[in-house]
């Protein structure tokens, strides 16, 4: 099982504006779910009625892509895990914004999905240039930390801890237990608990 994350290539969303907050990623009443399957169809419900069918979510051009270039303060509000949950079973891997509210960062993580940061000029950049031609290719490199769209390059961060777990696969708990399974056991089989 491979969980490394070195490089995410796509077609991406741009998203404009800031403290969009996680109750608006995936609104309250669709936290009762039992598991996060079919959390992706509902991710910002409530944007998308207001908007009739005008939300970037919404738009033919947009579907199947699986970046998010967002603005300041993303996932801000309640540290609902739903919020990151919504967003990758809609198809997002990864999202590039100016900044991220601290819990919805570490969630992201958790379950494999960058969040990497760049300056406003960027980020405007980048929601131009996906306004203007949706379909443009964006490649992020976690090594290199940087972003190409289409002709234009810019550096993008993340902290290092971070940018390790994601590129060396130990963001993934589970994934972890697997690839050491026989160690695993040994230490499972050593536990007066697990054994009753």
């Amino acid at each position: 099982m491979n969980s490394q994350i070195a490089t995410i290539s796509g077609t991406a969303i741009p998203l404009t504006g800031n403290d969009i907050d996680t109750d608006r990623i995936i609104p309250a009443r669709f936290l009762r779910c039992v598991t996060f399957d079919g959390l992706g169809a509902s991710v910002f419900e409530d944007d998308r009625i207001q908007l009739k069918g005008e939300h970037p979510f919404d738009l033919p051009q947009f579907q199947g892509a699986n970046i998010l270039v967002v603005n300041s303060n993303f996932g801000c509000g309640s540290s609902r895990e739903h919020a990151p949950q919504a967003l990758a079973k809609w198809g997002i891997k990864l999202v590039i914004g100016e900044s991220f509210s601290e819990i919805f960062f570490g969630n992201c993580v958790a379950m494999g999905i960058p969040c990497l940061t760049a300056d406003a000029a960027t980020t405007t950049r980048l929601q131009e240039i996906l306004r203007a031609n949706p379909k443009t290719s964006v490649t992020v490199d976690l090594n290199a930390l940087q972003v190409q769209c289409g002709d234009f390059t810019a550096p993008v961060s993340i902290g290092e801890g971070s940018r390790q777990q994601l590129t060396n696969g130990t963001w993934d708990a589970c994934g972890q237990l697997v690839a050491n399974l026989s160690q695993t056991q040994v230490t499972a089989a050593k536990l007066p608990y697990v054994a009753w």
